[in-house]
């Protein structure tokens, strides 16, 4: 390829994601409030698993919600068939990301926070699929089918779950009035937490 082809194709790969998100807007319906009271209510841990790309996509989500004021782990749905479901209360919420839902191992997962009494929220793209039919709340998420290379290597498909992820987070902190000194506390590290040390010493000499 051309320096002039490569340019352009990055320009549409970039112009198809950014449309895929944006049309989340018109996705939004009731579910989304019943999805967040859910989260909102939760007294035991919000734990996130997913398989594949999801995987990547739920390891983020996990570590984002917890950084905005919703304890949260991701949970592995490998490790679940080895030991690792039993972690799951009946005050937690597994958030279950999977396209299709029809992954063995996350369905196996589901399953068994339904047994234990827990909530399951689907977040997927198919809310009559198996993963649909064992979750309390259904959050469907359907990003462009032409944004994702042989509508198959999960680009900006998972771009646009990151991006509804994202929503969960920010309503939340939201809601929960989770401040900038409350996150403080958990990150203290990093250029982060240097930024928000020297926000809390210029507030002390104000």
């Amino acid at each position: 390829m051309q320096p002039e082809e490569i340019k352009q194709l990055a320009i549409s790969v970039i112009e198809k994601e950014s449309a895929s998100v944006a049309h989340l807007a018109d996705q939004i319906d009731d579910s989304l409030p019943a999805v967040v009271q859910m989260l909102l209510n939760c007294t035991g841990h919000v734990l996130v698993t997913g398989a594949g790309t999801s995987h990547a996509v739920g390891l983020r989500l996990a570590h984002l919600l917890s950084c905005s004021g919703t304890p949260s782990l991701f949970i592995h749905p490998g490790d679940s068939l080895h030991g690792l479901g039993g972690a799951v209360t009946e005050n937690d919420v597994l958030i279950a990301l999977s396209k299709g839902g029809e992954t063995a191992e996350i369905n196996y997962l589901a399953e068994l926070a339904k047994n234990r009494r827990a909530k399951v929220i689907g977040f997927t793209e198919k809310p009559d699929s198996t993963l649909g039919g064992l979750s309390d709340q259904i959050l469907c998420v359907r990003a462009d089918p032409n944004v994702d290379p042989y509508g198959m290597i999960a680009t900006g498909s998972s771009l646009t779950n990151s991006a509804m992820g994202d929503v969960l987070c920010v309503v939340l902190l939201k809601m929960r009035g989770y401040s900038q000194e409350q996150f403080g506390e958990t990150h203290p590290g990093g250029a982060v937490g240097k930024k928000l040390k020297s926000i809390k010493e210029q507030e002390n000499r104000n």
